[in-house]
């Protein structure tokens, strides 16, 4: 497997002028490879990649992967909707040591299949670096399709994709056309298993930042065999996957990393700060998570920092 199981498209740590928060950096991402991740994706959505300069994203990239070392995975977001933007920073991306490279499909310009076909061939062929397509219609508005994938996955140094168009039937055409050497990924927390019934590697997670260890369980019952367990896990993890979206991501995920004691800090505008309202519904959240789900795992009780940290959630202030 190219860049493992579980990966955290991790936050984007920032202080309380909303500079980047470097050291906190490399402590969440040490933090979520001892929860269950193999890695990191950097300066993906998640990790606030419109309003991330490019030189602050290059040192995040680079301190990230001294944080973490060769044990685990480092991927750098470097995509945007300028191929030529998209290749100065994969460039840059390339002398800081990470694993690979992300690059989403173009947002705002709406190209053509040729023309994203154009604009990712460039980009793989900047870099030696392994390269992950990334395709999220709903927020770029416009879709990668299977054909387009697989045209790309001759390209040696295009491995994998993370599909996020919601779609089991374009994961299905996906996996019934590509090489079984080319990994798919999940780019929603929900879809994990369903798409790893249809064959796919894992998931790019947002919700690995709070339930890390039992996406863990779930993913690694699944490839174990036990499907009755991870079918378990998913339903129960199913309220936290959605949950986490009551607003615009990183948002949510921000406000649960502050609550838990990791300095996530705010968001960039034209994002802003969750409301009151949200902040009760996610401590809520982790409350309900809290009282249901204690889970035995060879007969000892695993109950996640999460579910401990809402014990004092009413004293928490975000």
């Amino acid at each position: 497997m190219t860049f493992g199981r579980i990966l955290t498209a991790m936050v984007t740590p920032m202080n309380e002028a909303l500079e980047i928060n470097y050291e906190e950096a490399k402590r969440l991402a040490q933090y979520l490879t001892v929860h269950g991740s193999d890695g990191v994706v950097v300066c993906g959505t998640t990790g606030e990649s419109p309003t991330v300069t490019a030189s602050e994203k290059v040192e995040l990239f680079k301190v990230v992967k001294e944080a973490l070392g060769s044990k685990f995975t480092v991927i750098a977001g470097i995509g945007s909707n300028s191929t030529d933007s998209s290749i100065k920073l994969a460039r840059q991306a390339a002398t800081t040591g990470v694993d690979g490279l992300m690059a989403v499909v173009p947002y705002y310009n709406k190209p053509s299949q040729e023309g994203m076909f154009q604009h990712f061939k460039a980009i793989a062929e900047a870099t030696p670096l392994p390269l992950m397509l990334y395709n999220v219609p709903g927020r770029t508005s416009a879709n990668l399709m299977p054909e387009t994938v697989k045209r790309l996955s001759e390209i040696p140094n295009i491995v994998a994709l993370k599909e996020a168009a919601g779609s089991l039937d374009q994961v299905s055409e996906l996996k019934r056309m590509l090489p079984t050497a080319f990994e798919v990924y999940s780019g929603d927390d929900s879809m994990t298993l369903p798409m790893l019934a249809l064959g796919c590697s894992g998931i790019v997670s947002v919700a690995a930042h709070v339930v890390g260890d039992e996406m863990k369980e779930m993913v690694d019952a699944w490839f174990d065999g036990d499907t009755a367990q991870a079918t378990k896990w998913h339903l129960d993890l199913y309220p936290v996957f959605k949950g986490i979206f009551v607003t615009s991501n990183p948002v949510p995920v921000k406000a649960l990393m502050n609550m838990i004691g990791i300095k996530a800090g705010g968001v960039r505008l034209p994002l802003v700060k969750a409301t009151p309202e949200e902040i009760k519904f996610l401590k809520e959240l982790i409350e309900n998570f809290k009282k249901v789900h204690v889970y035995a795992t060879n007969g000892t009780k695993v109950i996640s920092e999460l579910r401990v940290a809402a014990e004092k959630a009413s004293d928490i202030t975000v």
